[in-house]
């Protein structure tokens, strides 16, 4: 493969570099946890519409941000190059400099700073120590002098990120106080951002390993991450399971088990696919994420609505 097969067919405008290295595709996992969190913030009478949009932006900029270094970081640590199997990387296909590159991945969290000072003014200054972190954490993860992707932590990142923060996070601007709910819900949020990046690092996982980066699929191998991604997708359904069945929730959380059809065929094919392949399985496990997700917070939200029905 030459480095012009790593390029997009036509070779797209400025501003469409741009929209490329923020990787629209991957939103959903910043997104979804904001989604869930405001309806558990809903259920429990704390919804608050401005802080719930601040969270929003603000998620969706920290991701565009991670995603700036993710493409930087790569080319210059050499872990993208003209022979990935993966879409298409600004930096790497010469779109845009890596000096650019690090400018706009800086404005981008500028901005995402921004919204964490009004969000710290409604919930208080541990909002802003968490948008700090959240943002080293997104340079740390390729960057830095050991960049958690490169490590094997990257799983456990997106975990605790996508899920254990970003939920209870969202919950806590909105209701000033973070009830075992929100934790339940960070649970499958956190196991399907897991998954997308599991599916990422199965298909890059020979590459990876010539370049250094040891992420679980290199360290453990292809099996063992996909027996991962397997109890990832069993989390996230267990957990409805034990919300319906439980005093938390009601028959409407189990909405999210409409994607078992989709999830059963991912799980199919991760476990027997390989290479490039797999983008599809990334797009489809992201999409999942997202079905999921608003279903999730779809039937939060209907329960809550059906318990006040019932009360009055």
């Amino acid at each position: 493969m030459t480095a012009a097969t790593s390029l997009p067919e036509s070779r797209p405008s400025l501003v469409g570099s741009w929209v490329l290295a923020a990787r629209p595709k991957t939103l959903s996992a910043a997104s979804v946890p904001v989604v869930v969190g405001s309806a558990c913030a809903f259920a429990l009478n704390g919804f608050q519409l401005g802080p719930a949009l601040a969270a929003l932006g603000g998620a969706l900029l920290l991701q565009i941000g991670a995603n700036f270094a993710n493409d930087v970081y790569d080319y210059e640590k050499g872990a993208d190059t003209a022979e990935r199997l993966g879409p298409t990387r600004a930096v790497q296909a010469g779109l845009i400099s890596p000096a650019a590159m690090k400018r706009g991945m800086f404005v981008v969290f500028g901005l995402a700073l921004l919204l964490g000072v009004y969000l710290t003014a409604v919930a208080g200054p541990v909002i802003l120590a968490i948008g700090i972190v959240s943002i080293l954490s997104a340079i740390a993860y390729t960057g830095g002098p050991y960049p958690l992707g490169y490590n094997g932590l990257g799983d456990v990142f997106v975990f605790v990120f996508f899920g254990l923060v970003a939920v209870p996070g969202t919950v806590f601007v909105q209701l000033g106080q973070v009830p075992p709910l929100s934790w339940w819900c960070a649970l499958p949020v956190g196991a399907l951002a897991t998954a997308i990046l599991v599916v990422n690092n199965l298909r890059d996982h020979e590459q990876d390993e010539r370049v250094g980066k040891r992420t679980l699929a290199v360290r453990w191998g292809p099996r063992a991450v996909i027996y991962e991604y397997g109890f990832l997708l069993a989390l996230s359904y267990a957990v409805p399971l034990f919300l319906a069945t439980s005093s938390a929730g009601g028959r409407f959380v189990l909405l999210p088990l409409l994607t078992l059809p989709l999830g059963r065929k991912l799980m199919r094919a991760v476990a027997t696919e390989q290479g490039r392949e797999l983008n599809a399985r990334l797009a489809g496990t992201a999409k999942l994420l997202l079905l999921f997700g608003l279903l999730f917070a779809a039937g939060i939200v209907l329960d809550r609505l059906h318990a006040v029905g019932n009360a009055s």
